[in-house]
């Protein structure tokens, strides 16, 4: 693990902007893909998009993909993974506003679990950021009475804990590993997870409504080039 002397805040930041403007734009087109095709179908055609993107990059950037520990990067890879399952099934009846500001709950569940599982000193400034974000959160989540999100809001909160965790573990369990090694890992589990369910689905097959509305429960279907062209784009962007 780094120390606070080891760290790069403003490298950080600029990394965190870019992720945060990248996937802001991409993240707006899931609906386009949940208008048509499932998401289970979507995270297992995108991980194998992904796949085959970096064999295509391994060589000429030369990429190391191979784990130093495969237990800490498979287990950190179901922790996002599962975060990331819930935040892409929210986008089917949530606006990307809404899901991401659930997801983005994650600093504060980082600081919570880096006291209370690592005993990581709390300062000020970090308390004063993340009641500020908690207080941004609440604006997003409760738009007010015209429509209330209920329990729907637990949701995204839910895989922002999940997402905490994940970076937790980058951290704290893969700090040897390199960054194309977790973001492998990630659409390796992503994939499989989205394997699985379209196979459930093909055993015991629903009735998904029209729309975005049954991204969660529509099986396999045929992919269109506009599913092709934004699962692309989703999978490049998310690399």
């Amino acid at each position: 693990m780094q120390t606070g002397a080891d760290n790069r805040t403003l490298a950080a930041l600029s990394a965190i902007l870019g992720y945060a403007v990248l996937i802001g734009f991409v993240d707006n087109f899931v609906q386009v893909i949940a208008a048509e095709a499932g998401l289970w179908q979507f995270h297992f055609l995108r991980s194998c998009i992904a796949v085959v993107l970096f064999a295509l990059a391994m060589v000429p950037l030369g990429l190391r993909l191979r784990p130093v520990s495969l237990k800490a990067v498979v287990a950190r890879s179901v922790v996002h993974g599962g975060a990331l399952i819930i935040y892409f099934g929210c986008l089917a009846f949530l606006t990307v506003a809404q899901a991401a500001a659930g997801l983005f709950t994650a600093p504060i569940w980082v600081l919570l679990f880096g006291r209370l599982v690592y005993g990581h000193v709390l300062g000020p400034a970090r308390i004063a950021a993340v009641v500020v974000g908690f207080v941004g959160v609440m604006l997003v989540l409760t738009p007010g009475a015209d429509e209330p999100l209920g329990w729907a809001s637990v949701l995204p909160v839910a895989a922002g804990m999940l997402y905490a965790l994940g970076n937790i573990a980058t951290r704290e369990w893969c700090a040897r590993e390199s960054a194309e090694t977790l973001t492998l890992g990630f659409f390796l589990a992503l994939g499989l997870a989205g394997l699985v369910g379209l196979l459930v689905l093909a055993i015991a097959p629903q009735a998904p409504a029209g729309g975005a509305d049954g991204f969660i429960l529509r099986g396999w279907v045929t992919p269109s080039p506009v599913f092709w062209f934004w699962t692309t784009v989703q999978a490049a962007g998310s690399m």
